[in-house]
């Protein structure tokens, strides 16, 4: 797919310098040419197609992994995951875990770049940014945060509830509540992209910025949880459109990026069980009890109420289900006793969060020798002794379990005879830093983004049905305004470009710590060297909070 530079004198007005903002940053999850494209023509985003047909837009390809909590710091601190921390939904501590956050990006962002040049932000539902970095301006985290998040400065969430009569992170319902009909539903949604565009506005006008922070979530989770409904994603993208032309209309912006940290698409493939092909591959060893895989559901419900709790710890009832299930009371052979009778969903309803988990066989992590932690980190983790609590392959074998792990993970065919993977690789060809170790030690990239990974274990054989629509690897970066080459031709830019380009547009120095570089759309401007990210900047490590871990749950991110 090549770069596009569209033209409609008569349908567009041209972006020109103002005195509102100096640039504006809007990002728009899962956003991508096909589905713009669509909704173009369907004649939904006449706002997003004037800052296209205005200035330039391309593919922008997204990092591996190409999911939210990764690839939005990777947007604004311009580095891979291995400089800044956050590889997936969930942060490690030996074979525990917690709710990734702010705590565990360890680099600088493009606002505290600014900050330090004398500029001021305003960042409105940013991913990954609970708890809040203190800089010249104002910050309401969004995704992975808790309900009611800590906001930069103090107090500043109440303010915004009183201008604007109501803000959210996450919707007021929970996606297996079937009491709220669909159609409530998607007004929720609405309702949550209208709050974003609402808070953003209060806040310019409030704080007066020279650079904005504008994010959508609702335009990724449609897709999600209403399986790519086309009804469903036009009134949220509809919606999405009208809150950036009031944004537009009342910050008057310089310049305008948006960005996307993935796209999305329909898949035609299968769900791959991983960790039941290495355990059969004599890599896994399973237990029962504990904590098993990560999972949003056992921690969802005390977040839901903005509770602040560090991870999942399995209660009576779990921990009364896991003795059971040594004795062979297994939760899946419950089920299947309760589907007998017709009881099973009303069952699975109202049991305790964590019992399923816990009366089921689980990886033991300490005694295996590698595994899947989580599907959308999208790799394979070895437990490698001196680096693990338990681990059990040593340092001098490491490298030669991981090139046997390589093999067969390459050998791995569909039902139908085709390749599961594109690509198996080292780590070493997607990340490096000072984090690297976060990461996985071999990247698996499914076949065309067709195929979805699961480290769940049973189900018959290895493949079972995927979710019909996901991530696709190429998202959007458009650009208008003042300073922005409207004849420049990109074929295509990469996710780690966003932070350089914003920077080089206001004339700020990028890090030379940055994997990305300037996008031909503006001037280049030299890197230099920033202190490194540093123990004395970083923020106290907030405990998980139950309501955002049901709200991710909700997703379908995680089991």
């Amino acid at each position: 797919m090549t770069g596009e530079r569209h033209q409609d004198d008569a349908a567009s007005t041209a972006i020109t310098e103002s005195n509102g903002l100096d640039t504006l940053l809007i990002g728009i999850d899962a956003g991508c040419i096909p589905v713009f494209d669509r909704l173009s023509e369907a004649g939904l985003i006449p706002t997003i197609d004037r800052l296209c047909t205005d200035g330039v837009r391309a593919p922008l390809e997204s990092q591996i992994p190409p999911w939210t909590p990764s690839a939005w710091p990777s947007i604004y601190t311009g580095v891979n995951p291995g400089q800044h921390g956050v590889v997936g939904f969930v942060g490690y501590d030996g074979y525990d875990y917690h709710v990734s956050s702010n705590e565990d990006v360890r680099e600088h962002s493009i606002w505290d770049l600014l900050d330090r040049h004398g500029h001021s932000s305003v960042i409105v539902n940013a991913p990954v940014t609970h708890p809040p970095d203190e800089f010249n301006g104002a910050v309401i985290p969004g995704f992975l945060g808790p309900e009611n998040p800590p906001c930069h400065p103090a107090g500043l969430l109440d303010d915004v509830r009183e201008a604007i009569g109501d803000y959210r992170v996450y919707p007021s319902y929970t996606r297996d509540d079937e009491t709220v009909s669909e159609r409530e539903k998607i007004g929720e949604y609405l309702n949550l992209v209208e709050m974003r565009g609402a808070a953003f506005r209060y806040l310019v006008d409030e704080f007066e910025p020279e650079f904005g922070f504008l994010q959508f979530q609702k335009t990724d989770t449609v897709f999600h949880e209403f399986e790519g409904e086309q009804e469903k994603v036009d009134a949220v993208y509809e919606e999405t459109d009208k809150q950036i032309a009031k944004t537009l209309e009342a910050c008057d912006p310089d310049r305008i990026f948006l960005v996307s940290d993935h796209g999305m698409g329909p898949y035609e493939g299968h769900e791959f069980r991983v960790n039941e092909y290495l355990r059969d591959q004599g890599y896994i060893e399973t237990m029962i009890g504990g904590k098993g895989m990560p999972s949003w559901t056992p921690m969802r419900r005390r977040l839901r109420e903005g509770e602040e709790v560090e991870t999942w710890e399995p209660g009576a009832t779990a921990r009364a289900a896991s003795i059971a299930a040594q004795f062979g009371v297994t939760a899946n052979r419950i089920r299947e006793a309760l589907e007998r009778v017709g009881l099973a969903d009303i069952a699975i309803k109202y049991a305790p969060g964590g019992v399923s988990r816990t009366a089921n066989e689980q990886v033991d992590f300490a005694e295996s020798k590698a595994y899947l932690r989580a599907r959308t980190e999208l790799g394979v983790r070895i437990n490698l002794e001196g680096r693990e609590p338990d681990g059990v392959v040593p340092p001098e074998e490491y490298e030669a379990v991981r090139d046997e792990l390589i093999r067969d993970l390459e050998a791995v065919e569909t039902p139908e005879g085709e390749p599961v993977f594109e690509t198996v690789e080292p780590r070493e060809e997607y990340f490096h830093g000072e984090c690297v170790e976060e990461t996985v030690d071999i990247v698996t990239i499914p076949a065309d983004f067709e195929h979805a990974l699961t480290e769940q274990l049973g189900g018959d054989g290895y493949f079972g049905p995927v979710e019909p629509w996901n991530h696709k690897i190429d998202g959007i970066f458009a650009a208008a305004g003042a300073g922005i080459d409207e004849e420049a031709t990109i074929d295509r830019a990469h996710l780690y470009d966003v932070a350089p380009t914003v920077l080089a547009a206001m004339g700020v120095p990028y890090s030379d710590r940055m994997d990305g570089e300037v996008v031909p759309v503006v001037d280049s401007v030299d890197p230099v060297t920033y202190p490194a990210y540093s123990e004395s900047e970083s923020r106290e490590q907030p405990e998980a909070n139950e309501d955002v871990t049901e709200r991710l749950a909700d997703l379908g991110y995680m089991d």
